[in-house]
């Protein structure tokens, strides 16, 4: 618990946390900002947190990805990467993409076939069913497609999968990951991966997707040192900034110039399959990171969940307007069969947490929990409890569970190490997601070491419960100009937090639900517009039934501004996350 006094004194709101306002030094550092640049405070605060200086304010508003790309080369494996995907375009050769499927995985894909199509050359696309295969390469796959093709290239998986990969000896075989490497690597032509064990991880922030796009730059490269046509890459980049956010990769480094770039790209509506999504999504404002990450992202991945795990990359990659509205239609009704799935296993997982009292790490177990939504609840436990969480589905003594971790936690590394110590059979991931497999008998005992590893991280972390505030706003001041102002100084998303504000001393005029789990409220201060807000899955938790029947009583309201757009006409939304009894 901090010593400082709790924003608006607020020590224990509605779900039950205290609220934190920014630190007095980045409050100064926000005020200076301010009076230097012209800019906002809001911006300027948004900036003093992220530790901007006023001379590289006008950089940071306005990342481009040509000052802010990586030399591909600096990545291993790099050049060899790229020279044998140009050789075998150039040869015509045979080549197969081996995904992941999920966002990241089917995104990457995309990337490749959209690049392979733009040189009349195409690619046999495998991604391997969740259930039977399980993730990564497997040994029959890898062989079958090996004898029918020259080059295999593994997207966001492979760098773990020395014996699968050993199979493919009748084809090269290259890998584009991100996963945390192990000591050896596996016996392929390239493994290019930030997070190769030899690597020095200054890259490490990047999703597969990313990996993908630098190898098509050097690919180009080598195009153009052969005098050959060089594909598009920039109309790629919808496709990056999607997997950057849905794999919840932070928004740091070049990963900001990818998202915000392709948040642009795609609000031109060019890409058949993000089309198709985006509609039937309902999605009828430009696209945010928010939507990726809550609308399009849970789509994509809903085939590889509870359907046929090749939908997503498919939908990504087509280039038939028709044939991409069937597929985001069946990826639309396969995501509605999941959130039946998940909310089910979520209510299970969420009582086993509460009556446990976890306090380092959140875990839960269930026989026949469905394998693909445990991951998505894993980050609904982390979201409940503040805490890392792991839930694993049990199928005839093995049980496969995800992992997703808070920040300042390397659960990826964690889980490395328990099956480096042979207490789970397989494991690994990166630093906010993981996945394992674990007899059903070693779970408990595998969670507590688990819970062992990442208690030093977790110490270092006061206050984890906390609502942090970055500070307190008039609604007359939450104009569409603002708003206009503040999103300049995203994206916003994994360490890169939008700024959530705070509204002193507000009468609540009106709350009605949403569907069956979301709200939507009006707010209104003396002699002021009223702010109208929105809260998604507040009729899950606490927040939803105690604003239902609070009409007229005063609160303090916590929540995220986004702009809302309705018969041509913006209007600033508050994204609800939190009120207190004013």
């Amino acid at each position: 618990m901090s010593d400082r006094a709790a924003f608006l004194n607020v020590e224990n709101s509605l779900t039950g946390r205290r609220w934190a306002g920014p630190d007095d030094d980045v409050n100064r550092r926000a005020e200076a900002l301010a009076q230097v640049t012209d800019l906002p405070l809001p911006v300027a605060r948004i900036l003093a947190e992220r530790g901007v200086e006023a001379e590289d304010a006008p950089g940071f508003l306005s990342p481009t990805l040509r000052e802010m790309l990586p030399d591909p080369l600096s990545l291993r494996d790099m050049a060899r990467a790229a020279e044998r995907l140009v050789a075998a375009v150039t040869n015509r050769e045979r080549i197969a993409i081996f995904a992941d499927y999920d966002v990241d995985g089917g995104s990457s894909a995309a990337l490749l076939i959209d690049w392979l199509r733009q040189q009349g050359r195409d690619a046999t696309l495998y991604i391997p069913d969740r259930i039977d295969e399980g993730y990564g390469p497997n040994a029959p796959a890898i062989e079958a497609l090996a004898k029918d093709h020259d080059l295999i290239v593994c997207v966001d998986c492979g760098t773990l999968s020395h014996d699968a990969l050993a199979a493919g000896k009748d084809a090269d075989i290259v890998v584009l990951d991100h996963h945390l490497g192990g000591e050896t690597l596996p016996p392929v032509l390239a493994v290019v991966n930030p997070n190769r064990q030899d690597e020095d991880g200054a890259l490490g922030h990047l999703c597969a997707a990313g990996v993908v796009f630098l190898t098509l730059v050097q690919a180009g490269r080598v195009l153009r040192e052969q005098k050959l046509p060089e594909p598009a890459l920039l109309p790629l980049l919808d496709l990056v900034a999607l997997a950057t956010v849905a794999d919840v990769a932070p928004l740091i480094g070049v990963n900001r110039a990818f998202v915000r770039q392709g948040l642009a790209i795609m609000a031109r509506r060019q890409r058949p399959g993000l089309v198709a999504l985006s509609d039937v999504a309902r999605l009828d404002t430009a696209p945010t990171s928010f939507h990726l990450g809550f609308m399009l992202g849970p789509r994509v991945n809903a085939g590889g969940r509870v359907g046929r795990a090749d939908l997503g990359a498919r939908c990504l990659a087509s280039a038939d307007p028709t044939e991409a509205r069937r597929l985001a239609e069946a990826l639309d009704e396969l995501n509605r069969e999941r959130r039946e799935i998940e909310a089910a296993v979520r209510d299970e997982a969420l009582s086993q947490v509460e009556a446990r009292g976890d306090t380092a790490l959140s875990w839960a177990v269930g026989d026949g929990w469905h394998p693909g939504v445990v991951g998505i609840v894993a980050a609904r436990v982390k979201e409940r409890t503040g805490l890392p969480s792991v839930v694993i589905g049990v199928e005839r003594g093995i049980g496969k569970g995800s992992a997703r971790s808070v920040p300042g936690v390397d659960l990826g590394h964690a889980v490395h190490r328990l099956a480096a110590e042979g207490l789970i059979e397989k494991g690994g991931g990166h630093r906010m997601a993981a996945g394992l497999t674990v007899a059903e008998a070693g779970i408990a005992v595998a969670m507590s070491r688990l819970a062992e590893l990442i208690a030093p991280e977790l110490s270092g972390r006061s206050g984890t419960g906390d609502l942090r505030i970055s500070g307190l706003m008039e609604p007359a001041a939450a104009t569409p100009e603002l708003m206009e102002l503040i999103d300049q100084a995203g994206p916003f998303g994994q360490a890169a937090p939008a700024p959530r504000y705070a509204f002193a001393d507000l009468i609540l005029d009106s709350a009605a639900m949403m569907g069956t789990t979301h709200l939507r409220a009006g707010f209104r201060a003396a002699g002021q517009k009223p702010l109208e807000a929105v809260a998604w899955g507040a009729m899950e938790g606490p927040l939803g039934p105690a604003l239902l029947g609070a009409r007229g009583r005063r609160f303090h309201v916590a929540g995220k501004l986004e702009l809302s757009h309705w018969n041509g006409r913006a209007r600033v939304r508050l994204r609800l996350d939190d009120v207190a009894e004013a």
